[in-house]
């Protein structure tokens, strides 16, 4: 296993389900044409061990904002029974809006499913993670001590769309500064480059030890030097390796990394490392 894969969405037809909508402008953005058809679980539980990977599997539930219906976590935990030689666990998804619901959920996937923590796409579910009306689910997560991942900066959701209804304002990540000075012992990753808002999430990361930047979704050519100068720097524990695939595949990703002149060193905590520790393997 040469990395641990963070964020990594599930090409299943229920997977595909809640971006259904949005499929074709993020097809374009991420130009992943060839990749965005759905795929039999076992090709795509495949296709990871051939990447030299375990992935942690990420989805969303958004039908409140969206209409469309959400991932369920039995299909993710499902996917992490089947194939454990690919995939590590799941994040669960809820539906933030749906309050005692939510909370609720997350406690069944978690203690009966057996998932690892929660994902959040606060921009496709339209809510601003700092909100104190949400507080009682992250308030769960902090006291079954499993962490709580907010997608954050630009997103292709909806690029272009002229009716997507998508709001960039809830991927700042500045609202994580509010969650983790309110949530002290709860352990947040930021997904994501942040982008344009990397130095504040650099910020974010260097002030709060219980905030973490999963860097899924970029290759590294396109990190800003500031955000390079970190990961091979001070901050070098705080990041994660993910794929964030099908948008970037796994080839592309070590190709770049390995040409982006970090150390042998900062890899193997950025590709490893400090994964295994936020995950307490």
């Amino acid at each position: 296993m040469k990395a641990i894969d963070m964020h990594c969405h599930i090409p299943t037809e229920e997977g595909f389900r809640p971006f259904a909508p949005y499929q074709a402008a993020t097809s374009q953005y991420y130009k992943m044409t060839e990749r965005e058809g759905v795929m039999p679980a076992a090709d795509f539980a495949r296709m990871i061990v051939d990447a030299d990977v375990k992935a942690v599997l990420v989805a969303v539930s958004a039908e409140s904002a969206t209409g469309q219906p959400g991932t369920s976590n039995d299909h993710i935990a499902d996917l992490v029974s089947a194939y454990p030689e690919a995939f590590i666990s799941g994040y669960a998804c809820v539906d933030p809006w749906r309050g005692k619901a939510a909370v609720a959920e997350v406690d069944r996937a978690i203690n009966e499913l057996g998932l690892c923590g929660v994902k959040f796409h606060p921009i496709l579910q339209a809510f601003s993670p700092n909100d104190k009306r949400f507080y009682p689910i992250y308030d769960l997560c902090s006291s079954l001590e499993v962490p709580i991942q907010f997608h954050t900066g630009m997103t292709g959701v909806g690029l272009g769309m002229k009716d997507s209804n998508i709001h960039l304002k809830y991927g700042h990540p500045l609202a994580l500064d509010d969650v983790a000075a309110d949530f002290p012992d709860l352990t947040i990753v930021a997904c994501h480059a942040s982008w344009p808002w990397q130095d504040e999430m650099l910020m974010v990361l260097l002030h709060k030890p219980n905030v973490f930047n999963e860097l899924s979704g970029w290759s590294p050519k396109y990190f800003s030097s500031a955000l390079k100068r970190e990961i091979g720097g001070r901050l070098q524990d705080k990041f994660l390796f993910g794929s964030d695939y099908p948008a970037i595949t796994h080839a592309r990703l070590f190709t770049d990394w390995e040409a982006a002149g970090f150390s042998a060193e900062v890899l193997e905590k950025v590709y490893l490392t400090n994964a295994k520790r936020l995950l307490k393997l």
